[in-house]
């Protein structure tokens, strides 16, 4: 329970709580942005490997975000998060193995 000092200063538990709502709200306007900006990103008129990059770089930032604050990664236990990484390694290396596996040579039919 409380003290009545402590409920009048606002210096609470609930305090904690509310700055933690402020920040994931903060962070939803920003992914919304990174989104709208990643939109835009779309129909600019640059070079392909320009809006690629851009947008592989800003998909990275909203995902960094995403595992870090709404799955708690920021204040789990270091295991965990490493253990997180090693699965996320696992499948970019076996979506880029079979992307060289199944890539646009391999698609092309055979002479006849």
């Amino acid at each position: 329970m409380s003290s009545p000092a402590q409920v009048a200063s606002g210096s609470g538990h609930g305090d904690h709580d509310v700055s933690k709502f402020q920040i994931y709200v903060q962070i939803a306007m920003l992914l919304a942005i990174i989104t709208g900006v990643e939109i835009v990103c779309v129909y600019l008129p640059f070079a392909k490997w320009i809006v690629v990059t851009t947008l592989v770089v800003l998909s990275t930032v909203k995902f960094m975000f995403v595992i870090f604050y709404f799955m708690h990664l920021r204040w789990d236990k270091p295991f965990c998060t490493i253990l997180f990484f090693i699965g996320l390694f696992l499948a970019a290396g076996t979506m880029l193995s079979l992307l060289a596996i199944f890539g646009a040579e391999a698609s092309v039919p055979l002479p006849t």
